[in-house]
């Protein structure tokens, strides 16, 4: 629930449309016309254009080629995830403020406009961040095999309430739990259950927290054990993207740079991104404007000095397509293929932008 979701459908898209083989060899024509100029150093500019270009397109049919032998071989098939069962919510203490949501199974309506801090909310909204930061910190050394993402949510759970603060996922529309752990093909909103993590698994983890009057909210996939290279590479392409997405972000900017860089990114490695979540502006109010889209789009909107917004891009090996569990929660790929997603919240500064979420 760090994350919104688009009342659309997902699109499918070409992940190979920036590097196909025309654009590839059409660049490398024109190079290769002017490359006996000697001492042109503008030739020597657009050589390192076209080996930009190149490396992404070999990378992606490295990756395809790898794909392909993997499937030719003979390998125990993964079983599909299962719903373990599930505890009750756990206590809070009386006197830690909940947000206004808790205690109704309603949707709270998206507040339709930024959230625009002056020092005193800035301070606020940092000190909220990095307490989820480290909650997201404490449960990723949590996780490893036979251990339960119910376990897992009980840790950071304590760990919140001990700061004074509540966990935001908690009540919100009727959730159970305090966060969200989303184990291998689920998308996002996963409830933490009796299921233990198995070796070769990849679990993310949504912290969110609400500390003094603000939220903050993280999101990272971990591995548990041992994976094949090609999860090991869908896990580094989708930070990547995060951080691309991050990069595009400055006051004035617009947040349509946010998608384009995210999916150039995606496309460079044959990923599927999945376009139904968003990320959204964050504060006191947890869910408001601006909707963040991670892929390409056309919205005109710019970056205000001072705004917050969480940027959080999933990416899939095969189908962007997702299901819902019958839970009313539990998000999965179509086709049962891994899903990943990493997130930040993010602080927009007159020159640039603060990642509020890293430690």
């Amino acid at each position: 629930m760090s994350g919104l979701t688009l009342v659309s459908p997902p699109h499918s898209t070409s992940s190979l449309r920036s590097f196909s083989n025309n654009t590839v060899f059409q660049s490398l024509s024109h190079t290769i016309s002017f490359s006996h100029l000697p001492g042109n150093k503008v030739v020597r500019k657009r050589w390192i254009v076209v080996w930009s270009k190149l490396s992404g397109y070999e990378e992606a049919m490295r990756i395809r080629k790898l794909r392909e032998a993997q499937s030719r071989v003979k390998i125990k098939k993964r079983a599909p995830l299962r719903p373990g069962s599930i505890s009750p919510p756990l206590p809070v203490p009386d006197h830690i403020p909940r947000p206004s949501y808790v205690g109704t199974t309603q949707s709270p309506e998206l507040f339709n406009q930024c959230q625009v801090h002056d020092s005193e909310g800035i301070s606020g909204m940092r000190a909220a961040c990095q307490l989820a930061a480290r909650a997201l910190e404490l449960a990723g050394t949590l996780v490893r095999p036979s251990v339960t993402t119910k376990e897992i949510d009980t840790a950071v759970h304590s760990m919140i309430i001990e700061a004074g603060a509540y966990p935001s996922q908690l009540g919100f529309c009727g959730f159970p739990k305090s966060i969200c752990t989303s184990v291998n093909e689920c998308v996002c909103n996963g409830i933490p259950d009796s299921r233990q993590l198995q070796n070769g698994d990849i679990i993310t983890v949504d912290v969110a927290v609400f500390l003094n009057g603000y939220h903050g909210t993280a999101s990272k996939t971990f591995i548990c054990g041992q994976v094949n290279e090609l999860v090991q590479r869908l896990v580094q392409v989708t930070e990547g993207c995060l951080e691309r997405g991050i990069s595009a972000c400055k006051d004035g900017a617009l947040y349509r740079r946010i998608g384009k860089r995210i999916s150039e990114y995606a496309e460079k490695y044959d990923f599927s991104l999945v376009e139904r979540f968003v990320g959204h502006g964050i504060g006191s109010i947890l869910h408001s404007e601006p909707l963040i889209l991670h892929h390409r789009n056309d919205n005109s909107g710019r970056m205000v000095e001072g705004q917050t917004f969480t940027i959080g891009p999933i990416l899939t090996m095969g189908s962007s397509e997702c299901v819902t569990w019958d839970d009313g929660w539990t998000i999965v790929t179509s086709d049962g293929s891994r899903a990943v997603k990493f997130e930040h919240t993010v602080l927009i500064t007159k020159t640039g932008v603060e990642v509020l979420t890293k430690l």
